[in-house]
Order: C-alpha cells, then structure tokens, then sequence
C-alpha cells in the first residue's frame, strides 16, 4: 500500500475525500468556465469593438467569433496533452495546472491593450491567450469529471459525475452575473474599462480554486492502476490503437450537446443585440437565468440517469434537441425580448438532460487506466468541429439564406449525428482492469486485452 493510500486510510475516511473531491473538482470547473464563457460574453458584446475596431460590423464580428472559436481548436490539444498527464502521474496534478493556465490567461486578457493602442498585435495577443484558454479546458472536464466520479459510490456514478458538470453551468451564470454587474455599475464606461473587472477577477478566483484542489488526494481508481503497474506509458497512443470506434461515437454523441449550446449561449445573444435591437444587459441576464437552471438540472439529470439509465438518459436528450430545434428558431425570430428570455431558457432543457447523463456516459466508455486520455479526446474532439464552429456556421447560414430556420437545419443535423454515436457507444467500465502489459525486445509497447466488452 503507498504512502497516499495510508494517509487515506489514516487521516480522512474515503466517504469524507469523495465529498472533498466532489466540492474541488466542482468548484475548479466553475472557475475554468467562468474564464472560458467570460471570453465568450466578451466575443459578443466587447472585442468586435475594441479589438477589430477597423473592420466593418459583418467582418468583425466573424473575426470575434474566430478568435472565439480558436479556443475550441485548442481544446484537443489540451485533451492530448493532460489526458497523458492524467493517466500517467494521475488526475489532481493535471488538474492543477490547468486552474493555472486558465486563471492566469483570464487574467492577461483583462490587461491587454485594445485595438486603438497597439493596432493589429492586440488581437494577435488575444488569440495566443484564447489558445492558451483551450488547452487549459481541453485538459479540465474529463480530468474534474473522474476526480468526483472515481472517488464517489460506485452505483451513483451518474449523478456524481454530473455535480462537476453543473459547475459548466456555475462558470457561466457566474460570468454572466459578474458582467451584468459591471454593465450596471460602470454605465457607458463598460467598453472603456469596466468590462476589464471581470478577467482580472480571475485572479482571485484562481488563488481560491488552488487552496481547494491541493487538499484532495489522487483518486483509488488511478491509485489501483499504479499499484497493479498497469499505468501506460503513452496513454493516448494505446487509446486510439485499441479503443478508436469508442473515442468517435464518444465524440459523435458530444455534438448535439455542444453546437447547439454554442448557439443558444453565445451566437444569438449577438444576433439579437444587433438584429432585434434588444439591451445587450437584457440578453447577459437571459444567459443567468439559463445558468441557473443548468446548475440545478444537470445534477437533477444525472441524479435521474441512475435511475432509468445513462444511456436511456442522454438518449431522451438528444432526441429533445432534435425536436426543439424549430420551435426555438421560432419563438426566438419574433424578436420580442420578453419571448428570446423565454426560449433560451427553455432551452436549456434538452441541453441540461444531456449534460446530466454524459459524464458518467462518456467515462464508463474507457477502462481506468487509459480513462482521462479517451474520455477527454472524445469530448474535445467535437469541440472544434460542434460547439467552436457553430457561431460561424450560423453567421454564415443566415448571411447566405437570409432567414433563421437554417440554424435549425443545423441543430437537427447535428443531433442525428449524436444520435447514432450514442446507440454505437459501448459501457466498459465494468469490465477486468486485468491487463497484460509486456515490453518487446525492440522498446515498444505490446498489450494483450483481456477484457469482456459489456454492451
């Protein structure tokens, strides 16, 4: 038994860590999405004006939504990255230098000189540090994620998994209230200098979420992995060798969830800003009031899909974004505010029974030793190809077609691509961990699967 394993054992009884993870990986994803949604508020309201400045509205608010969009490319260099950390040296010390990477890039965006000072280098600044923001939430959800599920009880995996992913919806209604906040307080100084509070924030929020992370210790999960030398040495390689099929139906069952939200959270708080003329305040607090929803509903579906089933869970939602596609292109084309508050909010709902389920969903899809790698690859994947792209696809969907329910073509396209990743996805979390490890004559990796594939 290790040194860790005793200091369990000894000094903190595991029910007590499981909710010692629960809380700091919980609270770590709320301050990485506070950053992240933060920049996406900010592409919306902000940088199309201080930072592309010279361009005419249509072309900066598309180069706003490509430096949005670059943190999505980045997302699976992170997964890359700190899904080999965490299979190799464990998930809390991946962890904690993704809080670093994101809090202190947040931060530099707050100080960053605009457009009318340094000309083109500002937002060739602002798209290295939006980079440095993908990288650094590629390598958080899975890793947050396995902290809680792994640490928590093994027939709740469901709704564990989820708290972590209520902290998605946390980070958001916390960006969205600190910038309302701003908007209220700082007046017509907003786009001078008040929307710089927000990312400096950051700071502080970083110096927080550390003192929390760095009190849980490593999972039992990843602790068997070690003792039974079964760590890999080059976890994301063995992951695309022996579970390909796994990491794309993951990331095809990721996209219904993720360019819909894209959509419903950052393109049409822009589109109805300046289509509908509707107060940019008003939109801010459409985003909190869906914040609010998500941070009960996603553990409230997680809770549930231990229940019925996870699978049957992410099912129904996916189903659910399909059918609200038009409606919601309908309710929000009447331009009325009081009607776009009530349709983002209502979307939020098939996005909330998704977000509920895919945790656990996602996880369970990978053995324990290679699980940070491939649960990470397929949930950032899509990223780049779903959620990143989506504002983009939108802007240029309306601009080519001249109407709104081409967005809906869109959510529905991407549903059905979600809805046969989920049917093809396979449960191996239950199977052996038994696996042969040998290392041939030549220094490669040899490994022989023992392992019964539970549908």
């Amino acid at each position: 038994m290790n040194q860790e394993s005793e200091v369990v054992e000894n000094d903190v009884s595991t029910k007590k860590m499981g909710r010692r993870a629960l809380v700091g990986s919980t609270v770590g994803t709320i301050i990485e999405w506070y950053d992240f949604f933060l920049y996406a508020t900010a592409s919306a309201l902000i940088f199309p004006k201080l930072f592309f400045s010279d361009s005419d509205p249509y072309v900066a608010t598309l180069l706003s939504f490509a430096t949005f969009a670059v943190g999505f490319l980045a997302r699976p260099v992170g997964a890359i990255i700190f899904g080999h950390f965490g299979d190799r040296v464990g998930r809390k010390n991946a962890l904690v230098i993704t809080l670093w990477i994101m809090g202190l890039s947040s931060f530099l965006m707050g100080v960053l000189p605009t457009y009318a000072t340094i000309g083109f280098l500002a937002p060739l600044m602002l798209v290295i540090l939006r980079l440095l923001q993908g990288i650094g939430v590629g390598g958080e959800w899975a890793g947050s994620v396995l902290l809680a599920m792994e640490w928590g009880n093994k027939k709740k995996q469901g709704f564990t998994a989820s708290v972590p992913n209520a902290g998605v919806g946390a980070g958001m209604l916390l960006s969205s209230a600190v910038v309302g906040l701003c908007i209220a307080f700082t007046g017509d100084n907003f786009y001078v200098w008040g929307w710089r509070i927000p990312f400096i924030a950051s700071l502080l929020l970083l110096l927080v979420g550390m003192v929390i992370r760095l009190r849980i210790l490593e999972t039992p999960s990843f602790r068997k992995v070690e003792e039974g030398n079964q760590v890999s040495k080059m976890p994301v390689l063995e992951v695309l060798r022996f579970y390909p099929k796994q990491v794309i139906y993951s990331a095809m069952a990721k996209m219904s969830e993720h360019a819909p939200f894209a959509i419903f959270t950052t393109f049409m708080i822009n589109y109805s800003i300046n289509n509908f003329k509707v107060e940019s305040e008003y939109m801010v607090n459409a985003n909190t009031f869906a914040s609010i929803l998500m941070c009960i509903n996603i553990p409230l579906f997680g809770y549930l899909s231990d229940k019925i089933g996870i699978k049957k869970m992410y099912m129904i939602g996916v189903i659910a974004t399909i059918l609200w596609a038009f409606p919601y292109i309908g309710l929000m084309s009447t331009g009325v505010p009081v009607v776009i508050l009530l349709a983002t909010i209502l979307s939020m709902f098939p996005h909330n029974i998704q977000a509920g389920a895919q945790p656990a969903l996602i996880s369970q899809a990978f053995p324990a030793r290679l699980r940070y790698s491939g649960a990470s690859l397929g949930t950032q994947i899509p990223a780049v190809f779903a959620g990143g792209i989506a504002p983009l696809v939108c802007t240029y969907l309306i601009q080519t077609t001249g109407t709104l329910y081409s967005i809906g073509f869109y959510i529905v396209f991407v549903g059905l691509i979600s809805l046969i990743g989920t049917i093809l996805l396979k449960n191996i979390s239950q199977v052996s961990e038994e696996v042969s490890i040998a290392t041939n004559y030549d220094g490669h990796l040899s490994l022989t699967n023992t392992e019964d594939v539970k549908a």
